[in-house]
């Protein structure tokens, strides 16, 4: 869904992705999304090492 927001599933495979090493830019490649979109997303979301996917997404309620 390039150009929309993250879905929660979306968010869910970064924070997977993460956990396994995967960078920024192949996890962007994966969803199809700028890679900007994915170190956003990560870094408005408490970073690489404390991303969390169900806290990102209710904290786009607050956005």
């Amino acid at each position: 869904m390039p150009g929309g927001r993250l879905t929660e599933d979306e968010r869910r495979s970064i924070a997977g992705w993460l956990s396994e090493g995967i960078g920024y830019a192949e996890a962007a490649r994966r969803l199809g999304r700028p890679t900007s979109t994915v170190s956003r997303e990560v870094a408005r979301n408490g970073g690489p090492g404390a991303y969390r996917a169900d806290h990102a997404h209710r904290a786009t309620a607050w956005r």
